[in-house]
This record gives structure tokens, sequence and C-alpha cells, in this order.
């Protein structure tokens, strides 16, 4: 199964991308509650092999880095958390005349028949969620509201 969602923001590709490669910041743009760093990566902190805990609720997923160019684009695939097998997701980030375009793909396979519409539909929200509080967290920063990017 496939899933994409899409946003804008006002901001540079590099700076979204700043947001979206250091897991410290997204309890203050996702819906995740917390952030742990399990396993740094080859080169050292968020780099690719990192492999990267969040929590939300009563779930914890871990994730680890496999792609990184950049100001461009991150992919990292599910190792634990949900009942899905083959998640890898990436979020590209493309610059256009008044900002970034975010692109954000997900690919899995349900471990359970026949529950993989409600795994894409549940997903599509969280995602949904993730990008548009992207978008807001940066137009804060923007305005000088004094939104850390970090918690």
């Amino acid at each position: 199964m496939q899933l994409a969602v899409r946003g804008h923001a006002d901001a540079p590709a590099e700076v979204l991308f700043a947001l979206i490669a250091d897991g410290a910041t997204w309890p203050s743009w996702t819906p995740i509650d917390s952030f742990t760093l399990e396993k740094p990566g080859h080169e050292g902190g968020e780099s690719v092999g990192a492999i990267r805990v969040f929590r939300t609720g009563r779930i914890t997923s871990r994730e680890q880095i496999v792609e990184i160019e950049p100001g461009r684009r991150l992919s990292y695939i599910l190792l634990s958390g949900l009942p899905l097998r083959d998640y890898r997701a990436t979020v590209d980030l493309a610059p256009n005349g008044r900002g970034t375009t975010i692109r954000w793909r997900s690919t899995f396979r349900p471990r359970i028949p026949g529950t993989g519409w409600i795994y894409r539909r549940a997903l599509r929200r969280f995602i949904q969620r993730c990008v548009d509080g992207l978008a807001a967290h940066v137009a804060r920063d923007a305005k000088g509201d004094g939104v850390a990017t970090s918690r």
C-alpha cells in the first residue's frame, strides 16, 4: 500500500530539512510526545543508520534513517511499533517560488491481511498533521512568536 501527503511552507527547504532531520524537534511540530536517539548513525548523530524512537500516547515506534540528501530528502524505515511490514517513508522538499513544497510518501504492507485500509487512513491523517504542523511551526518562527525549534 502507499500514500502521499503534500503541503507547502513559506520557508526555505534548508529550514524545513533541519527540523525533519532533528528528531528532538518533532514533539514541537507533530502529534509525537517524545523522541530518543537510540543509536547514532554511521557518521554520528542522526545520520544514515541512526535509530530514532518516537512515542505517541501508548505507541512507541523505532525508525531507522536510510537515506539523506541534505536540504532535499530524508527517508526512514519502521523497525517496530506498528503491525506493518516493509514500511518506508520519504520526505521530499522542493523549493518553489514562494517557499517549499513538502511531499511525504509512505509504502507498507499490513501484517494482518485486510487491515491495510485502516492503517492507510490513520497514517494519512497522522502524516497530514505532521506536514501541517511543520508548515505552521516555521510560519510562527518567521513571525518571531518565540517558538523554539526543540522542546
